[in-house]
């Protein structure tokens, strides 16, 4: 009997190990504040404070899966969508499951397919590189193509490209409400050559901000379990060589028709490059590049690599959100054409097994934020507003005060969990130089700013 409980006792302290160190389910932002979802009509700036629950709600666990409830609505502002698009983000009540231990799969590729393919560690939806729009179907046997994809599509419209205009200053949108990104979720205006004046009308802000100096957050989980991270990682696959940008192995196709694919096999006809259809308006004009991949920071055609990280010190097969040197995103984006690993992840409407809540350590997850964290206030000088802006990816909500030269307090803001930008509205205030206080629980960053007026 002794010997019973001892076992018993053993196997309850390794899973509670193994939920404490396992990043699938360690790594969410699970909202314990009460943080609500906020979005922007078009025309108005100011926005609106929405009743949904912003964030992952609960993360539950067994000895083989994970369980993530969300509403698939992000802490920042989401946004207008200028393209016509009637939706705006909405409450999607899901719960995905996810692999504790995700296998690689080593038969035929899975191809990543319209919807969901991974969420973010906020709850938000990863889609792939489609929006669902092709020039032509066909009803060969040619279907898809090489690059992957189901159904008679020939010729596969980007989303990221055909569809900037929809975007909100995230690099989201939503589908029927279903709000997603089909790439790096950082914010338009922090891109080194900037694409989208959407912030320039509506201020927002995204999940992090990418920062060449450091290795990327860990930003999602894609549906064959397999952990997504950010641009930039260590060089080597064994964790040295400092930080480089990953880059993907897919280069746009030097052609001017649209005829065959890039193997050579003929297609039903694609409409010509042109300025209407540039080259990266459909997925067909990208090829693959196999020699690419002898250089470390070259991705495989999943768009990863194996090699140790920050959260897997022993090495695990990661996704990463490509950009190229611009900070644009680059094809395929995220994940894809095909999974790495067997696809056993999905979208589930209960949970039918017995599971265990995880609560994250309140220490861990409220103090230490800003000790890595370059911290950026702007215009400065100022006018109308100031903004806050954090490189890190903030795990608990950091309250921000605005201080007059005598030392009074004037304005308290937030900068919430899983965003990084907070405001201030100056608008009352009279000008002169200011201070703004950033505390995270352990560590105090003060910063001065100026107000004209």
């Amino acid at each position: 009997m002794k010997r019973n409980i001892i076992f018993v006792f053993l196997l309850l302290s390794n899973t509670f190990i193994f939920a404490q160190t396992n990043p699938v389910i360690t790594s969410w932002l699970q909202n314990t504040t009460g943080i609500t979802g906020r979005h922007y009509v078009s025309g108005n700036s100011t926005p609106v404070i929405d009743a949904t629950s912003a964030n992952v709600q609960t993360v539950q666990y067994s000895s083989s899966w994970v369980y993530i409830s969300t509403q698939g609505i992000p802490a920042y502002i989401t946004g207008p969508f200028l393209d016509g698009n009637p939706s705006i983000a909405t409450a999607q009540n899901a719960i995905f499951k996810f692999p504790l231990s995700p296998v690689q799969n080593t038969g035929t590729g899975v191809s990543t397919s319209g919807g969901d393919i991974g969420i973010f560690i906020n709850g938000a939806a990863l889609f792939d590189f489609r929006d669902g729009v092709s020039w032509k179907s066909s009803t060969s046997s040619l279907a898809g193509g090489p690059l992957g994809g189901t159904g008679d599509m020939v010729w596969n419209r980007d989303a990221v490209l055909s569809e900037r205009s929809g975007f909100d200053c995230s690099k989201g949108h939503p589908a029927m409400g279903n709000y997603h990104h089909h790439q790096n979720p950082s914010a338009f205006n922090l891109d080194i050559v900037v694409l989208s004046t959407i912030c320039n009308l509506y201020a927002a802000d995204g999940l992090y901000t990418l920062d060449s100096t450091k290795h990327s957050p860990l930003i999602g989980f894609a549906y064959d379990g397999f952990p997504i991270y950010g641009a930039y990682a260590y060089k080597n696959t064994d964790g040295t060589g400092g930080i480089i940008r990953m880059k993907s192995s897919f280069t746009l196709r030097n052609i001017t028709t649209r005829t065959t694919y890039y193997d050579g096999t003929s297609v039903t006809a694609g409409p010509a490059v042109s300025t209407t259809y540039p080259l990266g308006y459909f997925r067909e004009d990208y090829q693959y590049n196999a020699t690419s991949t002898s250089t470390p920071d070259y991705l495989d055609i999943h768009n990863g690599r194996f090699c140790v990280t920050p959260e897997y010190p022993n090495g695990t097969y990661c996704y990463f959100a490509t950009v190229d040197k611009n900070w644009n995103s680059a094809y395929p984006y995220a994940v894809g054409p095909t999974y790495y690993g067997t696809k056993t992840a999905s979208q589930i409407t209960s949970i039918t097994e017995s599971v265990t809540t995880y609560t994250p350590s309140t220490t861990a997850i409220v103090t230490g934020v800003l000790d890595k964290a370059t911290i950026n206030i702007y215009p400065n000088p100022a006018s109308d507003l100031v903004a806050v802006q954090m490189n890190n990816l903030s795990n608990t909500n950091i309250p921000i005060e605005l201080y007059d030269i005598t030392g009074k307090l004037v304005q308290k803001t937030t900068l919430y969990q899983g965003s990084t930008i907070a405001y201030f509205d100056t608008r009352t205030l009279y000008g002169g130089e200011y201070l703004i206080k950033i505390f995270d629980g352990t560590d105090v960053i003060t910063k001065k700013v100026t107000l004209v007026k």
